[in-house]
């Protein structure tokens, strides 16, 4: 006689609280990662960065009589005589009509001509910029930075020698002596460090806010 013992085969569990426990671990983890690397950390980097270095963290913006006229990062387009003028920026828009115009020094943009070397358009560009540059600074040598444009189309700074180049000039136009001027550019310029580290040069909106707040001659 031959005994058969039956077994209870389990019930296969619904699919559908197999995908979620499944699904449960990814999730988490997209949380939890979304809360740490989305609020937390940048939060505290924030937090530290505002106690360690406030002036960089809030944008190096300078101020005047209590209103903030620009960013020492962000570059202007200073086009009066009386004023030192910027590296030449590249930057273009479209008017309302579609067209494409200059936007010089544009601060909701950044980018360059992206013209190569052998480009007709950038060889002329520097031709004509070499012609203004002489016009208004007179005969000599031209610096590099008067007559291309920035990556950036930007730049907050130029070459010390530029700015040297262009003292003579707004010095007259203000009536300064030229040593007042250029004792001045010495005194806001930025040189490379240990001598080989880095270019020598001025920041622009601080030279010009600085010419502003000499005594009248």
């Amino acid at each position: 006689m031959s005994i058969t013992h039956e077994y209870a085969i389990p019930a296969a569990a619904p699919a559908r609280l197999s995908i979620v426990r499944e699904l449960r671990p990814a999730f988490s983890l997209v949380i939890l990662f979304t809360l740490f690397t989305g609020f937390l950390i940048p939060e505290a980097f924030t937090g530290a960065m505002q106690l360690a270095f406030p002036y960089q963290a809030n944008g190096s913006l300078i101020e005047v009589n209590g209103q903030v006229v620009g960013s020492a990062i962000i570059g202007q387009n200073f086009t009066s005589a009386k004023y030192f003028s910027p590296r030449p920026s590249a930057l273009m828009g479209t008017d309302s009509k579609g067209n494409s115009i200059a936007t010089p020094y544009d601060a909701s943009e950044s980018g360059a001509s992206n013209l190569g070397p052998a480009s007709a358009s950038l060889l002329q560009s520097v031709q004509q910029r070499v012609a203004a540059y002489h016009k208004a600074y007179g005969p000599g040598p031209v610096p590099a930075d008067a007559v291309t444009a920035s990556g950036s189309g930007i730049d907050p700074d130029i070459s010390l020698a530029n700015a040297l180049r262009q003292a003579p000039a707004i010095a007259a136009v203000r009536k300064l002596p030229v040593d007042t001027v250029t004792g001045l550019i010495n005194q806001i310029a930025h040189h490379a460090f240990l001598g080989i580290i880095g270019t020598d040069h001025v920041n622009v909106l601080k030279l010009n806010l600085a010419l502003d707040a000499l005594p009248a001659s």
